[in-house]
Formats: C-alpha cells, sequence, structure tokens
C-alpha cells in the first residue's frame, strides 16, 4: 500500500515542473522542422544566388576591360589571360573612330532629359500624393500603366509621330521622348517617397503664409532628395543605356543630316562598320569608356540609393 505524500514531498509534487525554455534553433517550423534550419537553408540559397548574380555581372565586365589592353591575336588565343603588354592605344582608336562625339550626344541629351524628368515627376508624384481630388487614383493608375507597357509596341506610332513634328534625327526629340518613357516609373517611385513624409511640416509652411508652389519647392523638395537622387540615378542608368529608342529616332535620313547617334547606338554603328577587318581592342575599349561614367556615378552615390530606397518603405 502507498502511502500519501505530506509535508514537503507534497508540496513539491503539487508545483507544475517548467520545462527548459527551447532555444530559437530548436523552435519547430513549418512540418515540424526547426526554424534556425530552415533560416540558414533560406540564407544559403540567397546568398549563393547574389553571388552568382555577381559573378555574371562582373565576369563580362572584367572581360571586357582585359580585352581592351590585347591585341586581337590574345584576344582570340585566350580571352581571360591577363595581356602580356598593357598598352593603350585601342582606347586611342576607339575614340578616333567616334566615341567622343556619341559620348557628347548622350551628354547634351541628358543634360535636358533628366532635370525634366525629375521635375515633371516630382510634380506629378507629389499632387498625387499629397491632394484628395476626382480622378486621382484614375491618374495614378495611368502612370503605373504606362510603366508596364512595352516601348516595342509603341515604335511605329512613336516614329510617325515625332517625324510629323519634323523631330527626326534632332536632340529635342530624343530629350522629349526619353522624358515620357521615363516619366512612369518616375511618379510611380516618388508617389510612394512623398506619402512618407511629414505632413506638419506641410501645413506650417501653409500657415506661415507659403503657397503651395512655394511650399513645395523650398519645403517638400528639399525633404525628398534622398527619393529624388536615387530615381535620379536609376533614370540615368536607363537612359545611358537606351538603345531601341535612338536606333528608331535618331537614323540619317540622307548624307547630309549630321550623324547624332548616342553611345549605345554608336558602339554597334563600330562594330557593323568593322566588318571582316574586326579592331575588337578599338571596341573593348569603346565600351569600357562607355560604362566608366556611369559605373563612378553609382558607385560614388551608393549608400544614397540604398538610403532612398530604404526610406521609402519606412514611416
Amino acid at each position: 500500500m502507498t502511502l500519501p505524500k505530506t509535508g514537503p514531498e507534497q508540496a513539491r509534487s503539487d508545483v507544475p515542473q517548467r520545462r527548459p525554455a527551447a532555444r530559437d534553433g530548436d523552435r519547430p517550423g513549418a512540418g515540424g522542422r526547426p526554424a534556425g534550419a530552415e533560416g540558414r537553408t533560406l540564407n544559403a540559397f540567397s546568398h549563393g544566388f547574389l553571388a552568382l548574380w555577381a559573378v555574371m555581372i562582373v565576369f563580362p565586365l572584367v572581360w571586357i576591360v582585359l580585352g581592351a589592353f590585347k591585341t586581337d591575336a590574345e584576344i582570340g588565343t585566350s580571352a581571360w589571360s591577363v595581356p602580356s603588354n598593357w598598352a593603350w592605344d585601342a582606347f586611342g582608336r576607339g575614340w578616333a573612330k567616334g566615341i567622343g562625339d556619341y559620348l557628347l550626344n548622350t551628354v547634351i541629351v541628358m543634360v535636358f532629359s533628366i532635370p525634366l524628368t525629375m521635375l515633371l515627376g516630382a510634380m506629378a508624384a507629389y499632387v498625387l500624393a499629397r491632394y484628395e481630388f476626382r480622378g486621382n487614383r484614375f491618374f495614378y493608375y495611368f502612370f503605373v500603366a504606362g510603366a508596364m507597357f512595352p516601348v516595342f509596341l509603341a515604335l511605329v506610332p512613336l516614329y510617325f509621330m515625332v517625324n510629323r513634328l519634323g523631330m527626326l534625327n534632332t536632340y529635342q526629340g530624343l530629350i522629349l521622348v526619353y522624358t515620357a518613357y521615363s516619366l512612369p516609373f518616375t511618379v510611380f517611385f516618388l508617389h510612394a517617397f512623398f506619402r512618407t513624409l511629414p505632413t506638419a511640416v506641410h501645413e506650417a509652411a501653409v500657415i506661415d503664409g507659403a503657397s503651395h508652389t512655394r511650399a513645395f519647392f523650398q519645403v517638400m523638395l528639399p525633404m525628398a532628395r534622398p527619393g529624388l537622387l536615387s530615381v535620379g540615378i536609376f533614370n540615368v542608368l536607363g537612359q545611358w543605356n537606351q538603345y531601341i529608342l535612338p536606333v528608331t529616332l535618331m537614323q540619317q535620313r540622307s548624307g547630309t543630316d549630321p550623324d547624332r547617334s548616342v553611345l549605345a547606338q554608336g558602339l554597334v554603328n563600330i562594330m557593323q562598320q568593322q566588318g571582316y577587318e574586326g579592331d575588337l581592342p578599338a571596341l573593348y575599349a569603346g565600351m569600357t569608356m562607355a560604362m566608366l561614367p556611369v559605373l563612378v556615378v553609382y558607385l560614388s552615390f551608393q549608400r544614397q540609393i540604398q538610403s532612398g530606397l530604404t526610406a521609402a518603405t519606412l514611416k
């Protein structure tokens, strides 16, 4: 016969026994597996994918830069070997074939297209984000739909429209097209950014007597500088590498028309003009000179781009 427990033994038996707290790595996740194991698997997969993506981006760039210092024989023998003689002659030949003119044409177009895109995009995004009026959502989704519209479907009507305006093979025609092409993404990005800005600052400026225009340019626009810088860099990269629009709108219609080809279009022209007498080092040198400016701009403003991208998602 078992006697009932009394005294301290009874007290100890009545107290519920606590199990040791499970560590984060031991907590079960979906399917009964530890959550820590899932997190490590996801991190390994994401880091592996990013490493593969970096290799796919960096290796072609290294190949192009190394090819600019080689001879045709060295390029044909081994594409990845280090040049035996680091000669700069290819850069001179590439510049003589018109890289300088193509670079100048690109800069002329973007000096006007980028500020015009940022100005119109910021004004439209600010009004859609801060003011409620009938048709607000319609215009917003109209811009969003424009970002999803393939530019290839608009090439033929765009060509006839620009031709009717007499702007084929002109800087102003390409500037207007670049601006219209970049506006949807600019409005979409800045709309989300302007909604994160504090409303109290705008209200204080209006109470102090500032007009809507003055409040926008002197109060809200400086506060949106990180977002403007981020989307501006994206527009620079997109317009710098644009090929299909200039090849459609910047063709010489006669021998007397000046050659206003931009950089991406000019590099293709150099490759086609070489024919069987290929000068690959000069072509690689031209490509190196074409990518250096945007690479320097991106590396210089990398932190600002990251802060602008994250600021639009946090409030």
